[in-house]
């Protein structure tokens, strides 16, 4: 006889057999309902997993197969616990306290509910988030205008939604969603608005040339306090380049902060117009904010002394071939190039221009300001609010 479970009449491995018995002999569904007193829901569901326990799917032995979902049936009905009924099976206790936990608890867990919902689950195409979801997709799209890389737009919807789960997507998906043909939830154009401006992703790298200057003050001379970035002031600057050299624009970031200062020096980047370009920019900050300037060795710092003797401070350079050594302005660089392009004339951009593009990038959040962006950070310094900004 079948017996209540949680308010669910259970049917005993003898009632579902004497229904399929009763089918199989050629007796109408209704029939055996009548006769029977089952439901017509418990009637076909007996019947549909009847027929699933007859095929041979083809199944990944990293999935349960609807036999082990029946074992796994038989052993919530009789009070098993989940480790008796993974060993059974051969499978981790996880496994198989998921796939309870999943179809409604012991109280309500059936064989043909499970199979149900793993079929549902590996149907494909999917809908993806970001087509689910306009208010999410319109986040994301906003944030690559304003070119925030994928990471720095999942990190800062954590930070923006702090109450909404709907709002947060893996930077993963959010490439995904521009480089996959197939997907198309994101403005193919939208990739131009990526850092590389790539339809595909991919790893690049190309040796730095440096020059040799006199007099240098090597890093290996920096105070210590340098390192560890805890104190605010200590710069890191380069020159980025133009089509041919012939073009450059002056480029400074703060490792405590990482705050940008852009210089314009159009076609002329000899060493005396590129010391007193640096000179302008520093003179601009409060001198607490300008302790040093670490520099590579390239020519155009050959005049270092004569910004030392200007400003009161020291530049420290780089070992040749080091550009890991400026670690903060070389990925300064590798972003500006999204404004600034390879094989381009930078003589063109204005130093009103290259305000903007440093204001846009220190509007960027950013991982090691624990997604703050660095005008937030030296508006801190400063003493003022960045609110309307």
């Amino acid at each position: 006889m079948a017996r209540k479970r949680g308010g669910y009449r259970w049917l005993t491995p003898a009632d579902r057999e004497a229904i399929v018995a009763r089918v199989a002999a050629g007796e109408r569904v209704v029939e055996v309902i009548r006769a029977t007193g089952f439901s017509s829901s418990s009637v076909y569901r007996i019947l549909e997993e009847a027929a699933l326990a007859r095929r041979r799917v083809a199944h990944s032995p990293h999935r349960l197969s609807f036999a082990e979902r029946e074992r796994i049936s038989r052993g919530v009905a009789a009070g098993e616990s989940g480790r008796a009924i993974a060993r059974a099976l051969g499978r981790s206790p996880s496994t198989v306290c998921r796939e309870i936990a999943g179809c409604g608890g012991r109280e309500r867990y059936l064989a043909l509910r499970g199979e149900r919902r793993a079929r549902a689950m590996a149907r494909r195409p999917k809908q993806t988030k970001l087509s689910g979801c306009p208010r999410l997709l319109a986040e994301v799209e906003a944030g690559l205008m304003r070119r925030f890389s994928p990471q720095q737009i999942s990190a800062r919807l954590k930070r923006d939604f702090p109450d909404d789960p709907v709002m947060r997507i893996s930077h993963e998906t959010i490439y995904l969603s521009l480089f996959v043909q197939s997907r198309g939830e994101l403005r193919r154009q939208l990739t131009a608005q990526l850092r590389t401006a790539r339809t595909k992703r991919k790893p690049h790298g190309r040796p730095v040339r440096r020059g040799r200057i006199p007099e240098m003050l090597m890093i290996s001379e920096r105070p210590a306090e340098v390192e560890d970035r805890a104190l605010p002031g200590h710069w890191e600057g380069d020159l980025l380049m133009g089509s041919r050299s012939r073009s450059a624009v002056l480029t400074l970031v703060e490792r405590h902060t990482r705050y940008v200062l852009l210089g314009f020096l159009g076609r002329d980047h000899h060493t005396d117009h590129v010391i007193q370009t640096l000179t302008g920019l520093v003179q601009t900050l409060p001198a607490h904010l300008v302790r040093s300037l670490t520099w590579d060795q390239g020519k155009e710092m050959a005049a270092h002394q004569q910004f030392t003797i200007a400003t009161g401070v020291k530049v420290y350079f780089c070992e040749p071939h080091s550009p890991w050594q400026r670690g903060s302005n070389e990925n300064t660089n590798g972003l500006l190039r999204q404004y600034l392009p390879k094989g381009t004339d930078l003589a063109v951009h204005d130093q009103a221009v290259l305000d903007q593009i440093a204001a846009e990038l220190n509007g960027r959040p950013r991982m090691t300001l624990d997604w703050f962006n660095p005008a937030e950070k030296m508006a801190e310094l400063l003493g003022v609010t960045t609110e309307g900004a």
